[in-house]
């Protein structure tokens, strides 16, 4: 075998092999940022299972503003959907982008419930309540640890789909949408 065929052979099999690193590469960061995913879905289905809770110890206190009550059941209701579907593939943007849209109508309900509740000393004394509000603040502080570990792992993964040579090999993968609120810069 001539030299000139041995060097040809050795860098074909040096660039196949450095195309399956990269791309057994970009999938593990993938599967990272899918796992990074099923962390927040762990939180927001606790936040999900914690405000029908919350809107049965208000009803007692709450007559007059039972809208508020019903606008943050429907809320929770329309994210808890966003989020079933966005579970799948966390990678998908418009998935991501609804389930973001959700989640904001989430936190705006969340708002309007805590600013009318302020207007009910008895609901705000209620041992009940105050229980379930701390869960909900422990839940939301899951929630944010959950989504900065995500968008940790979202970052890699679009950096490594745009750096060169890996962006020849990544026209496969989609890129990802961060988790990120409309109120944060």
């Amino acid at each position: 075998m001539s030299p000139m065929f041995i060097g040809a052979f050795s860098a074909i099999a040096a660039i196949v092999y450095m195309a399956i690193k990269m791309y057994k590469r970009l999938i593990a960061l993938c599967l990272q940022q899918k796992n990074a995913f099923s962390q927040i879905d762990v939180q927001l289905t606790r936040r999900y299972e914690i405000i029908p809770y919350i809107v049965e110890a208000a009803r007692a206190f709450i007559k007059q503003d039972q809208e508020t009550l019903e606008r943050l059941i429907l809320a929770r209701n329309q994210a808890f959907q966003a989020k079933q579907n966005s579970a799948a593939t966390p990678s998908d943007g418009e998935a991501m982008k609804k389930l973001l849209a959700a989640e904001n109508g989430v936190k705006n309900a969340l708002r309007s419930f805590q600013a009318v509740s302020e207007s009910y000393p008895g609901l705000r004394s209620n041992e009940n309540m105050k229980t379930l509000m701390k869960e909900l603040a422990s839940t939301e502080n899951g929630v944010a640890f959950a989504r900065q570990a995500f968008n940790d792992a979202t970052m890699e993964y679009n950096t490594a789909c745009e750096v060169f040579p890996a962006n020849v090999f990544a026209s496969s993968f989609k890129a990802a949408v961060p988790f990120k609120f409309e109120d944060e810069n």
